[in-house]
């Protein structure tokens, strides 16, 4: 089973994505198309309602006072 979770992190488009216990981010582009984040590595034992919580802290030097934050989309 797939699961998806979009993501506002710090003011860049995120998805992570879970297929056969492996999550994998990928950055959004406008145009809909997608690209494999490989700074972002999220460990397989992270669980859903902790993704938001690593992202913040994995990616937290991408913070700004425009951008203070991560929220989850979906």
């Amino acid at each position: 089973m797939t699961k998806s979770l979009k993501f506002d992190v710090f003011g860049r488009q995120v998805l992570v994505v879970k297929l056969d216990d492996r999550w994998s981010a990928f950055y959004l582009g406008t145009n809909g198309k997608r690209r494999r984040a490989e700074d972002i590595v999220v460990p397989s034992f992270i669980t859903e309602s902790e993704i938001e919580r690593y992202l913040a802290d994995l990616c937290h030097e991408w913070a700004s006072e425009k951008c203070p934050d991560v929220k989850r989309l979906d």
